[in-house]
């Protein structure tokens, strides 16, 4: 049964505190966490890491808090398992497909359980790159040029490389990880990334390749934490790079002037607002010579590994992980309220 936000006020408990289960400090409720997991995505061991490192934190704070397993993208069975749970909350640490996509939120709205990050619509847009960079531009936010590939369509790799320049970036339009991501360095070499990246998805997009500082900047409470600068040993940060221990080097915060990383900051911010998201985000951008920054795209369910992006850069802020865990449950539960009252 959820709880009535309405008279169960939150707050994030204190950072050195062990509260009774169940409660934080001043004894108000949090109810019972289920922390959502897994997933039938191509990031499902990343997902079962995330969803333990959080689980874990929350019941070190002492919160009454359950692991569930989302092994498919089925709605019944997904209904029937958050409704006879027991939660009160859900903490979604569920990435790629059937996570980030919005269909684990429409369920969980169906469901009346308050859950944390966005909601369906602003997720499903997130994941959409096509779509999500349509609003960018519309926004007058600066992404990289570039091309729509749909699976079964007729392509010219000349005319993809005469209209953007070489090399090139090809990647599926709704994947995370850097799954199905190729670099293009040869004309030649275009069928084969396409086909790589159509292999995950229905729509590839080629972009220019940016060449730059790989950069990220986390959000939370609508408000952006240090940027984190990203230093691959790869060509890029491919998947091996972000989750492989000694593959990245992380500078936190990133090492700029103070003007580029308010720049960085509004940007990022205006990324995260255009696309209606809420909670915590993370926006991967380039910064590409003179200075000038590119956003790639938003990450609506961050990674929460012992490499990952967000929690490095809460913590560059002061914020632990236990109290970004609880402070994204304290938000889970504000947004159902607002919700509620419109």
């Amino acid at each position: 049964m959820a709880v009535d936000v309405a008279n169960c006020r939150l707050q994030v408990p204190p950072q050195a505190d062990q509260p009774t289960a169940g409660t934080n400090h001043d004894g108000e409720c949090f109810g019972r966490i289920g922390v959502l997991m897994g997933g039938p995505s191509t990031e499902r061991e990343i997902s079962l890491k995330s969803g333990n490192a959080v689980y874990e934190s929350l019941k070190g704070i002492g919160l009454d808090v359950i692991a569930l397993d989302i092994k498919t993208a089925g709605r019944e069975e997904n209904l029937h398992l958050i409704k006879s749970s027991g939660i009160s909350c859900a903490f979604v640490a569920l990435h790629g497909y059937f996570g980030e996509d919005g269909k684990i939120q429409v369920i969980l709205d169906e469901a009346g359980i308050p859950y944390t990050g966005s909601g369906a619509e602003a997720s499903r847009l997130a994941m959409d790159k096509v779509a999500s960079r349509a609003i960018f531009q519309d926004k007058g936010i600066r992404v990289p040029r570039s091309e729509i590939v749909l699976k079964d369509s007729s392509f010219s790799p000349g005319d993809l490389c005469a209209a953007l320049g070489l090399p090139l970036v090809v990647k599926p339009a709704t994947q995370g990880s850097s799954v199905g991501l190729s670099i293009v360095d040869k004309e030649q070499d275009m069928p084969a990334a396409l086909a790589l990246a159509l292999s995950f998805d229905e729509k590839a997009i080629v972009e220019e390749y940016i060449r730059g500082r790989e950069l990220t900047v986390g959000i939370l409470e609508e408000k952006a934490l240090p940027v984190v600068e990203i230093i691959p040993k790869h060509r890029f940060f491919d998947f091996e790079a972000k989750y492989q221990y000694g593959l990245t080097e992380y500078i936190v915060p990133a090492e700029l002037d103070p003007t580029v990383s308010l720049e960085l900051a509004d940007n990022a911010l205006r990324a995260h607002n255009a696309l209606g998201c809420s909670g915590c985000s993370r926006v991967d951008i380039i910064l590409a010579k003179g200075n000038t920054p590119f956003v790639l795209e938003i990450n609506t369910i961050p990674g929460l590994t012992a490499t990952s992006l967000l929690p490095k850069a809460a913590k560059a802020a002061g914020i632990d992980f236990s109290h970004l865990c609880a402070t994204l449950i304290r938000l889970a539960y504000e947004k159902a309220k607002n919700k509620s009252t419109r």
